[in-house]
C-alpha cells in the first residue's frame, strides 16, 4: 500500500475535521464527539492511501508536566488496522517532528522544547529498552501516572526556558489531577477519555 503523508498543522478545514471525526468514531478511538472535534483542530500530519483514503493521523499539544517544568508538545498518533504493521510508524513521526519543528522555528519565541509522548502500545514499549533509542531520538524521563514510559524527543535547536510555575500538586495517586500549567489550564489526567497518547494502536 503506498501511502502519502500530509502536513495539515494549523491548516485543518472543516471538512477535515469531519473527516478526522467521523475516522476515529469509525475505528473507536475517540467516541465522545466534542473531543474529536477538539483534538481534530490538534492534527499535524495525516496519513491517506493511494486511494485518498484517510489512514493515519498525528495530533499534537503544547503541554508543561511538572518533572520538566519545560513546555512539550504532547503528541499523539493513531493508526487505522490496514495502516499497521507496515513500517510507517517511525516515518510518520519523523514526518509529524519536522513539521512541528519548522513551526517552532519560525515562531520569535519557540512554544515547545519537542515532542512528549506517553508509550501506550505494548509492542512499541517492549522494543525500546534504550534510555536513549537511536532512530527515534526519544530520551526516557520516566513513567506516566499509568506507568508508562514517558519519552521526549528534542528539537536539536531547543533551548531551555525559564521553568514553568507549577500551581498544583504533580499528579495524585488516583491519576485524577496531573498538575496546572501557569495559565490554569489543566493538563488531561492520565486516564482520562481525552486520552494519552503516542502511537496508540498503531502496531
Amino acid at each position: 500500500m503506498k501511502v502519502e503523508f500530509i502536513p495539515v498543522w494549523k491548516q485543518v478545514t472543516p471538512e477535515l475535521a469531519d473527516e478526522l471525526v467521523a475516522f476515529w468514531r469509525e475505528h473507536k478511538a475517540i467516541a465522545d464527539e466534542t473531543i474529536a472535534r477538539e483534538r481534530a483542530q490538534q492534527a499535524v500530519c495525516i496519513a491517506r492511501d493511494d486511494k485518498g483514503v484517510l489512514r493515519g493521523v498525528g495530533t499534537a499539544l503544547v503541554k508543561v508536566i511538572p518533572r520538566l517544568r519545560q513546555p512539550t508538545y504532547y503528541y499523539r498518533q493513531f493508526f487505522a488496522p490496514q495502516l499497521r504493521g507496515r513500517g510507517h510508524i517511525l516515518k510518520f513521526f519523523q514526518r509529524c517532528k519536522q513539521v512541528l519543528h519548522d513551526y517552532n522555528a519560525g515562531l520569535k519565541q519557540p512554544e515547545s522544547l519537542g515532542i512528549l509522548l506517553e508509550i501506550e502500545n505494548p509492542k512499541i514499549a517492549a522494543a525500546y529498552k534504550r534510555a536513549v533509542e537511536p532512530g527515534f531520538d526519544a530520551v526516557f524521563i520516566g513513567y506516566s501516572p499509568r506507568g508508562l514510559q514517558l519519552r521526549v524527543s528534542y528539537f536539536d535547536d531547543a533551548v531551555l526556558q525559564a521553568p514553568a510555575r507549577i500551581s498544583a500538586p504533580a499528579a495524585v495517586a488516583n491519576g485524577g489531577r496531573i498538575a496546572r500549567r501557569k495559565s490554569g489550564t489543566p493538563l488531561p489526567a492520565a486516564g482520562s477519555a481525552s486520552g494519552s497518547i503516542t502511537t496508540e494502536n498503531a502496531s
